[in-house]
């Protein structure tokens, strides 16, 4: 089938309000649409490519303000929860979130950067999110590493976990926590307590609002930023903040 200007004409009445297209379009008509559609389509594949980047480029749009929304509204929970390890210079500009398993591949190969960011930006605050989503050994290590606290060796017993090569164990867990000087019988008591547990719940709910699925994921101010970023990507993400005035939420 050709497309003639009368297919035109009647392939342009598809912008009509759909009631009206269903009151004056007969079973034939929709079929002959059907045909005309088809045949643009085959000859102009292009133009699925395009609907194709265009919806992806509105899902994305509508995902970035859902998230912008979701920092928002959990502000405090986010940036000054008093469960969470806060390292860099606590009374930093701007506030960096780390989402992070120890049991991550990307969270490890990027620790290097977020240490490197920390020493060269000395008016940074960092603020650690234990999210265990391998479960099992990975929930013990951040149960473990949160009632490290009560003892005043987290930072160490963290970057120690973080450096452990291979898969990390609930074992692994206990023989690094007495490598650190950590009472072990102490922090295996601790790690029972409700309100560890509650944190890490806490975490959860928060990563869910913002649909963070993996590890490691950076909010910086509005910005959630899921997946592994070199420095140079966190530092200029960073900056943006500064030039727009400061953290408006962080």
């Amino acid at each position: 089938m050709k497309i003639t200007l009368r297919s035109i004409m009647f392939a342009a009445s598809l912008a009509l309000p759909l009631p009206v297209m269903a009151a004056e379009f007969t079973d034939k008509q929709r079929v002959e649409i059907g045909e005309i559609v088809r045949e643009y389509l085959l000859a102009n594949p292009q133009v699925l490519e395009d609907v194709s980047k265009e919806l992806q480029a509105r899902q994305e749009e509508a995902e970035t303000r859902q998230r912008e929304s979701a920092v928002s509204d959990n502000a405090d929970e986010l940036f000054r929860q008093k469960a969470d390890l806060v390292v860099g210079n606590p009374k930093g500009d701007v506030t960096m979130v780390e989402f992070f398993d120890y049991n991550c591949g990307w969270c490890k190969k990027g620790l290097p950067e977020v240490l490197s960011l920390i020493e060269s930006d000395k008016n940074l605050r960092v603020v650690l999110k234990e999210f265990p989503i391998f479960g099992g050994d990975s929930d013990y290590a951040a149960k473990a590493a949160l009632a490290s606290q009560a003892q005043g060796k987290y930072w160490n017993f963290h970057l120690a976990m973080m450096g452990h090569e291979g898969k990390l164990t609930a074992a692994n867990v206990d023989e690094i926590a007495v490598a650190q000087g950590l009472d072990l019988s102490r922090l295996k008591k601790d790690m029972e307590a409700p309100d560890i547990a509650a944190t890490i719940a806490r975490t959860a709910k928060l990563a869910q609002s913002m649909a963070i699925g993996g590890t490691p994921a950076f909010i910086i101010d509005r910005k959630v930023i899921p997946g592994y970023l070199p420095k140079d990507g966190l530092a200029a993400a960073i900056d943006e903040v500064r030039k727009a005035g400061g953290c408006a939420v962080c």
